[in-house]
């Protein structure tokens, strides 16, 4: 398809896409070209005005992106999906994936290489012992008095609040009253 075969009103009543694959599909070289390449050839052939220019580029940049006739070879120059055989598109296009960094995984990995070189006798428990002692004297030393009236000056505060919210919904039910008469 060559747009010479179309008059400058058959032209303007195609859709750019069509007119985008009947421009790439004429091309020799079969080279991709720029979005902006495709976009100026089109204004030059459909003599298009700027704001209509504007008013339809977003729906044309969709539309090559769904359509299946186009593909992308990166930095936003297209070509067409014909040109290019099915497993040299892949790699073409699809970018190398770049090795992730393992060196904080690693550190991990040599701590529990570590954990495994211990042998029992090299364990301590009784510090173990020790430490469970100690949060248990902590635990105690809390009175029961301290911890309930933690827990209803809570209770008071949320009560406050609640009556608050109250107060608030019915301000707006009798703003709402006040608005239907």
């Amino acid at each position: 398809m060559s747009l010479e075969k179309y008059s400058k009103e058959e032209l303007k009543e195609m859709s750019m896409i069509e007119i985008a694959y009947a421009l790439l599909s004429e091309k020799t070289d079969r080279q991709a070209i720029s979005f902006q390449e495709i976009i100026d050839e089109i204004v030059k052939a459909t003599e298009m005005s700027d704001t209509e220019l504007k008013s339809r580029i977003a729906q044309f940049y969709t539309d090559i992106n769904i359509d299946g006739r186009f593909l992308t070879v990166g930095e936003n120059y297209w070509g067409l999906r014909g040109w290019y055989p099915f497993d040299q598109a892949e790699e073409d296009i699809v970018p190398a994936a770049k090795p992730k960094k393992k060196k904080a995984k690693k550190a991990v990995v040599d701590e529990l290489d570590d954990f495994d070189d211990l042998e029992e006798e090299d364990l301590d428990f009784d510090d173990l012992d020790e430490l469970a002692e100690e949060e248990e004297e902590d635990f105690d030393d809390l009175e029961e008095e301290d911890v309930i009236e933690e827990e209803e000056e809570d209770f008071d505060d949320l009560d406050e609040d609640l009556d608050e919210e109250e107060a608030d919904e019915e301000a707006e039910e009798d703003l709402e009253y006040e608005d239907e008469k």
